[in-house]
């Protein structure tokens, strides 16, 4: 019997930790059926946990200039598609394609980038 209850008490902590773990990781903010690109120049890139962001400066259809904050994977994963804190810099032009924020601000989530250089680069 008292190994039933361990074995039942180790069955919940491991499921309220998978449920935790998986909240932290959506994208239901975002867009994803309908990607877009955005080309501008880079104000700001902050290689930090949990995920990175780039901000850009984008002229909209109306040629004004607009701050995006492009959300980027975690740094283990940028790590491995080859990212490190010096792969943009302020003043860098780029180009973002991924999923738009659904409220209309100009936010987005990146799943690649066209760097200053013309790579193309997994976010």
């Amino acid at each position: 019997m008292k190994w039933q209850v361990i074995a039942l008490l180790i069955a919940f902590c491991c499921l309220s930790m998978t449920t935790s773990m998986t909240a932290h990781h959506s994208t239901a903010m975002y867009d994803t059926q309908n990607p877009i690109t955005i080309t501008g120049t880079v104000k700001k890139f902050d290689w930090t946990n949990p995920h990175a962001f780039v901000f850009l400066e984008v002229k909209d259809d109306s040629g004004k200039m607009v701050e995006w904050e492009v959300e980027m994977m975690s740094l283990n994963h940028l790590r491995g598609y080859g990212w490190t804190s010096k792969t943009v810099k302020a003043g860098d032009m780029i180009s973002c394609t991924g999923s738009p924020a659904k409220s209309g601000a100009p936010s987005m989530i990146a799943n690649r980038m066209k760097l200053a250089d013309g790579r193309e680069i997994r976010s």
